[in-house]
């Protein structure tokens, strides 16, 4: 007796259409099409998940260095006095005391430039 695999070929199509939902022509239609395209969207999406970090860190960097100029300092040299005086902050924490708390960062600033 021969088995028939319709079903089984039929619901791995739809899982596949399902989600290329959106897609535009023959990328939602054609299974061999859509499974490309599926391939595709998932590399993007893998290389997005590591850009969004990039955009992050470069987006607190932004800030910091904005920040720190109105304080009459460069970034670099902000960066290097806080690490010589073992003030262990990272970037995304700075960048949040400068946006939410500048009062905060200020203080943060001045004990930098005390210190020194």
């Amino acid at each position: 007796m021969r088995v028939t695999r319709g079903v089984t070929s039929k619901a791995k199509h739809n899982k596949i259409f399902v989600a290329n939902k959106g897609y535009r022509m023959t990328k939602r239609r054609l299974i061999s099409v859509a499974i490309e395209a599926h391939l595709h969207a998932g590399e993007y999406a893998f290389a997005g998940r590591k850009n969004r970090k990039r955009d992050f860190r470069q987006l607190w960097i932004t800030r910091i260095s904005q920040a720190v100029k109105l304080q009459g300092i460069s970034y670099n040299g902000f960066i290097h006095k806080l690490k010589e005086n073992h003030i262990e902050l990272d970037r995304k924490s700075l960048s949040y005391l400068v946006t939410e708390h500048p009062e905060a960062f200020a203080s943060v600033v001045d004990e930098i430039r005390t210190v020194n």
